[in-house]
């Protein structure tokens, strides 16, 4: 299985994952130049952008420990776009939360950075 097909096949456990808890799942994948960001979800009044992060095994460390300065970077540029494109202000409640899953363990973090 390739790595894109990985991808997709994990986020959209987590999109499952957070539908149970009550988010609402608005985009999958949003992409433009800025960057990418797996899931972006409505949790109450806050948008909510998620990265999904997915290991088999604890050998190289856990997921969420790949969302490093550089890529939390990249996300929050992204969700400025993503914020100007909907005509939805900078003042508007936001969160960044990641979805690490290990084998069949998921774990939620809110406020990830």
């Amino acid at each position: 299985m390739n790595n894109r097909r990985t991808g997709s096949e994990y986020e959209a456990r987590a999109a499952e994952y957070l539908s149970a808890k009550g988010y609402r799942i608005l985009e999958k994948n949003f992409r433009c130049r800025q960057g990418e960001i797996d899931l972006i979800a409505r949790d109450g009044s806050y948008l909510v952008f998620v990265e999904v992060k997915y290991r088999s095994s604890l050998a190289k460390g856990a997921p969420a420990e790949a969302v490093g300065p550089l890529k939390q970077r990249r996300i929050r540029q992204t969700a400025v776009f993503y914020l100007y494109s909907r005509g939805l202000g900078l003042d508007s409640p936001c969160r960044f939360d990641v979805v690490s899953i290990t084998g069949n363990e998921i774990l939620l973090i809110q406020n990830a950075f």
